[in-house]
């Protein structure tokens, strides 16, 4: 493909630098925050999909890593966190500091330099230290000191990674409480009034305690999301449970199957009838890849028309899933040539592209090279929409691909 379109990635990751939170938090709260604190690496295991750091003391022997602390929890940088620029073989599970990292992990002006560097235009970027969609607030004790965490990270996020230095090329998006429905639309149109239109939420959220997307506990959020035009965006292992097969599966299993939780939330979404009543609200699954698509629809289709008598859906779900879909729900890719097969059962208009910097997984500094060679079958046009015409479409960007602020 001699041209390829300037990438609008939909699936980037920043990870913090170390005072988002002391530098908005109330002094009060400076000793309990997030906060950044190097010490020594105990041990560490990655088994059946539950990563385990253990932070020595101070004096203690093991490798220096930077740790966010905060309340009780210690989670470490690892080299996983941001692992673009490494031999494939030399990424192991190990704690870095700041240093040690690629600049542009979290810096704007070396993560736009990165972004040049892969024919990137523009990057939408979930968190790290929150994790996929702020659960590390869900799941600590001090409610009051969550909800202000989760606004320091989202005023972070739009004033400052995404701000003037930026030039329009990061996109923001945001978290909300997870707790409180509530809370969580305000957060919603708080943002959105500053110009978000994208915000994390969990996959699977009773994996977090929560209620599941079948009840109305939601509906405050998802008004406010079908209101303001704010997209829901899943990023895998954002129910804190990446999918496994037994607690010995090393992690190649579970990288393997990363895409089955997005399988299932998307089910779940199918046949919760919330299209029906939200019918401005679009869900998009970041990092689940897309080849899986086509049997699920097909599947759920079948179910729809020869079970929804006894299944319970025949009074919420009334048109077949496949239909659903193709109205509100976006699988989002970084390398997926199955899938790119099949593009005429998924559809054209539901696909977004993703660079994954700066993890493992990422395509980085190739995902021109990437995209080119599974696209070629394609036309230019189905390129320039699945590159970045849909995100444009979805994001509500510039014509140029640009986030335009308010």
């Amino acid at each position: 493909m001699e041209t390829f379109p300037r990438i609008i990635s939909v699936d980037d990751h920043t990870v913090e630098p170390p005072r988002v939170w002391q530098d908005r938090l109330p002094s009060r709260y400076r000793d309990t925050g997030p906060r950044i604190v190097r010490a020594p690496l105990k041990e560490m295991t990655f088994l059946g999909g539950r990563f385990a750091p253990v932070m020595g003391a101070p004096g203690d022997d093991g490798p220096l890593g930077d740790w966010w602390v905060y309340e009780d929890l210690h989670r470490p940088l690892t080299r996983l966190d941001t692992a673009v620029g490494f031999d494939r073989d030399e990424i192991r599970l190990e704690v870095i500091t700041y240093e040690q990292m690629r600049p542009g992990s979290h810096s704007v002006p070396e993560r736009l330099a990165d972004m040049d560097a892969n024919h990137v235009q523009s990057a939408l970027c979930f968190p790290t230290f929150p994790r996929f969609c702020g659960q590390t607030f869900t799941e600590a004790r001090d409610r009051d000191l969550g909800l202000l965490c989760v606004r320091a990270y989202n005023d972070w996020m739009v004033e400052e990674w995404c701000g003037p230095d930026a030039r329009g090329r990061l996109i923001p998006l945001t978290l909300v409480p997870l707790w409180d429905a509530a809370l969580a639309a305000a957060e919603v149109r708080r943002n959105a009034a500053r110009g978000v239109r994208a915000v994390a939420f969990s996959e699977i959220p009773p994996h977090l305690g929560l209620p599941s997307i079948h009840t109305d506990a939601w509906d405050p959020f998802l008004e406010a999301c079908d209101e303001t035009g704010t997209v829901i965006a899943m990023h895998i292992g954002s129910s804190s449970r990446m999918p496994s097969t037994s607690a010995d599966a090393p992690p190649a299993v579970g990288s393997t199957i990363t895409y089955a939780n997005c399988c299932f939330s998307m089910v779940d979404w199918l046949m919760s009838g919330k299209f029906e009543r939200f019918p401005h609200l679009r869900i998009m699954y970041a990092e689940g890849q897309i080849g899986w698509i086509p049997y699920i629809l097909e599947r759920a289709d079948t179910v729809w028309q020869e079970n929804r008598g006894w299944g319970g859906v025949a009074d919420k779900v009334l048109r077949p899933p496949s239909e659903l879909f193709a109205g509100h729900v976006y699988g989002c890719f970084f390398d997926d040539a199955f899938g790119l097969r099949n593009l005429d059962a998924i559809g054209v208009g539901n696909v977004l592209y993703e660079t994954d910097y700066p993890h493992s997984d990422s395509t980085w500094p190739k995902s021109r090279e990437v995209g080119a060679a599974q696209m070629r079958h394609l036309d230019p046009g189905t390129v320039e929409r699945i590159v970045r015409g849909n995100a444009i479409d979805l994001l509500r960007l510039t014509p140029e691909g640009l986030w335009p602020g308010r």
